[in-house]
């Protein structure tokens, strides 16, 4: 390894306060391509933007719960460093367990509709999760709700959630940088998908417009 390939390791760690293993491989591959990764991981979950470090923790540990990434220990560190309690945390990942009800529902309302609907089952799933999200404020609790749904592919959750949030300019930005860490968590195939079906329910009038 070089002096500059060390530097570079030694600069990650010291910013973030660990280097895991892809670090070391993209710096095996070629040091500027984990410069450019470290930059493009500081521009989207480092600098502060619309969302505060409160409520950008709250949206990761929602994000993180629903897609069952126990690696991302290092979000409920920043949660805490940020002034979040064991109480908020837990409010946030409860959010995330009520985000996956929608998955029965759904199925529920496709499987048995003799017996039942959409309608009145969304009521009960909105019942659930107004009761989830204990203390966290309405506008952070549905910003969190359609980024869980987002990492877990869930278009129809996001449906739900989408159509409940403000179109004030405010709440669009806070709602597009949490959304920004579906790619950063899960990859450009779920962004995308999760983009269409912003893009959609905006057409339609049941959403803020994304840009």
């Amino acid at each position: 390894m070089t002096r500059k390939s060390q530097n570079l390791l030694q600069a990650v760690r010291k910013k973030r306060g660990y280097v895991l293993s892809y670090h070391r491989l993209l710096n095996a591959v070629s040091p500027a391509l984990l410069a450019a990764y470290d930059e493009f991981y500081t521009q989207f979950t480092l600098t502060g933007r619309a969302l505060t470090p409160v409520e950008k923790e709250t949206v990761w540990i929602a994000l993180i719960a629903a897609t069952r990434a126990r690696v991302g220990t290092l979000h409920l560190k920043r949660a805490v460093a940020a002034g979040i309690g064991k109480e908020e945390i837990a409010d946030a990942l409860a959010l995330a367990a009520a985000c996956e009800a929608i998955d029965a529902l759904g199925f529920a309302a496709g499987a048995f509709p003799g017996w039942t609907d959409a309608k009145r089952l969304e009521k009960r799933y909105l019942r659930a999760f107004e009761a989830a999200r204990g203390r966290l404020r309405p506008a952070l609790a549905e910003i969190a709700a359609i980024v869980a749904h987002a990492g877990r592919g869930n278009a129809q959750g996001m449906r739900v959630h989408l159509a409940r949030v403000s179109r004030t300019p405010a709440m669009r930005a806070k709602l597009a940088e949490g959304m920004t860490y579906v790619l950063l968590h899960c990859g450009g195939p779920a962004m995308v998908a999760a983009m269409d079906c912003w893009i959609d329910a905006a057409r339609g009038k049941r959403a803020p417009n994304p840009f």
